[in-house]
């Protein structure tokens, strides 16, 4: 019977289902944009507001809210793009890592960095892009800004800005779609098919 079970559970993860709608295009710029009077509410001083999209999931949301940001105050908001991968705590788990670019055109250093993010989980994505950041140079303050929390953490992190809170089980996933990357803007609850 022991041996059955280890079969099952070894053979039995082979998909994701469609799953569920939680937040289509509009929903999403509803989201983006009050993240976005959010922020420029929360920094006085925007001329020393830069932000930066974790890459991949976060650079075309910080792109999304730099454009935002840009109409609110009048002046151009900087933005860049953070490769985290050779900053995780567990890179060791995961194999051989793919690295992209880093492109960060503007001084860290004393400046209010905005970190920007699709999903927020365990908090280990985000723990590896303040590191990261401060390779860079010493900001005067981070925050993060994620379009969707979907629980679990694992590190003591908490989102500044958040689009949606949407509480979920272990064996599910948040999939967010973007126009940029060639689909339709939504995000979706899946949870992993199980078969025999």
């Amino acid at each position: 019977m022991r041996t059955e079970q280890v079969r099952f559970f070894v053979s039995t993860i082979h998909a994701m289902t469609d799953g569920k709608l939680l937040l289509d295009a509009n929903a999403i710029q509803r989201s983006l944009t009050r993240i976005a009077h959010e922020i420029a509410e929360s920094n006085a001083d925007s001329c020393s507001v830069g932000l930066i999209g974790i890459q991949r999931g976060g650079i075309h949301l910080a792109s999304r809210l730099a454009k935002l940001l840009t109409g609110i105050w009048s002046h151009d908001a900087p933005f860049g793009v953070l490769d985290v991968s050779m900053h995780r705590d567990d890179i060791a788990q995961r194999g051989i890592v793919s690295v992209q670019p880093t492109e960060v055109p503007f001084d860290v250093e004393g400046k209010t960095v905005v970190l920007v993010d699709d999903v927020l989980f365990n908090g280990r994505t985000v723990r590896a892009a303040l590191d990261a950041v401060h390779h860079l140079g010493r900001p005067r303050r981070i925050q993060f800004a994620v379009l969707v929390d979907r629980g679990h953490r694992e590190l003591p992190v908490k989102p500044d800005f958040v689009g949606k809170n949407v509480p979920t089980a272990l064996d599910e996933r948040i999939q967010v779609s973007l126009s940029e990357t060639g689909n339709g803007d939504t995000v979706t609850l899946q949870a992993l098919s199980y078969n025999e």
